[in-house]
């Protein structure tokens, strides 16, 4: 059902964005639009409850400005389409944060979509042995190479007095994860939301250890690209005030509109719900947070996936959620 809703939504994109390109603009630069992508993760819930309450499109009326969005199933397609400028605005993870800076396109981080440590773990099977970092010294962890997940078992291993070079990394996506677990092809998993509460729901396993265990701060950010955002500061200053308002208003928000987040994640409510505390809603950029992303940047060096080491505050710009542009 989630992917006949994407692929709905992708076709009254293409219709509408792809063929008319993502709005006109004045000599000024500035839009009649604002296209923004966004992915089927927890950390966005805000933006989801958003979209179907149309907060951005009211908060945009008065500016004469519409919105297009774009839904996509992970990062690197992003990438491509704010490099393209078929998009504006697109919520991300860490790693693509810092690996979309460091292709070339300008790009800004505008805001925090969330801090989410816990939305990260390590998880071994319910009557597995495996304890502590010691216990998977020499064992085999499926993970996604370059991923948060990988940077997880890095930062766990060491919380030991271990390394990455102490266990045996497996390849592997978060879809072929669970498998591989159960049918012991590997002893653990390092992965995300919302596969970890699909997993501890189903009752065979459970988290060794979460983010917040060993350092592991898992920021997620709203990017934005520098030429739209420049030019139209009030139309980035509104999206993120109310990815705010969505996200202070969360609480109340109407049963119709969870069923809509639900069917959008593949989840039952209730296990949406159930994952809302692992999520920190901040919005505003803090030194907290380029801290953060400046440890992913230096953990890709480290893994070979970044050439080179860069302080990601440079391409944070707060201003736009303070009004002071």
């Amino acid at each position: 059902m989630k992917k006949r809703i994407i692929a709905l939504l992708l076709a009254t994109v293409m219709a509408v964005g792809l063929l008319t390109g993502c709005g006109s603009s004045n000599d000024s630069g500035k839009s009649n639009m604002v296209c923004i992508a966004i992915q089927p993760s927890a950390a966005f819930i805000p933006m989801m409850i958003a979209r179907k309450q149309g907060y951005l499109e009211e908060g945009l009326k008065d500016q004469g400005v519409s919105v297009i969005w774009y839904d996509f199933e992970s990062g690197p397609p992003m990438n491509t389409s704010i490099g393209k400028g078929e998009t504006d605005l697109c919520l991300y993870g860490d790693v693509p944060t810092v690996s979309a800076i460091t292709q070339g396109c300008e790009r800004e981080v505008v805001g925090i979509s969330a801090q989410a440590a816990d939305s990260y773990a390590m998880v071994v099977l319910k009557d597995s042995p495996i304890n502590s970092p010691a216990d998977l010294k020499g064992k085999k962890v499926g993970n996604n190479a370059g991923s948060t997940g990988h940077n997880m078992v890095d930062k766990y291993m060491t919380s030991g007095g271990l390394t990455l070079n102490d266990v045996e990394l497996v390849a592997a996506t978060p879809a072929d994860m669970p498998y591989m677990l159960r049918n012991h092809q590997v002893d653990a998993i390092s992965l995300w939301e919302p596969s970890i509460t699909e997993l501890i729901d189903a009752g065979d396993c459970r988290i060794l250890a979460q983010g917040s265990d060993c350092g592991l701060a898992g920021t997620n950010t709203i990017i934005g690209r520098k030429e739209y955002c420049q030019a139209n500061p009030k139309v980035v200053e509104t999206v993120l005030k109310q990815y705010k308002r969505s996200a202070d208003e969360i609480d109340s928000t109407s049963d119709e509109t969870w069923q809509y987040v639900a069917k959008y994640l593949g989840l039952d409510v209730s296990q949406v719900k159930s994952m809302l505390p692992k999520y920190n809603f901040s919005v505003e950029v803090t030194q907290e947070d380029i801290d953060s992303l400046n440890d992913t940047i230096n953990f890709l060096v480290k893994i070979g996936k970044l050439e080179k080491a860069y302080d990601i505050a440079d391409y944070c710009n707060p201003n736009y959620y303070k009004g002071t542009y």
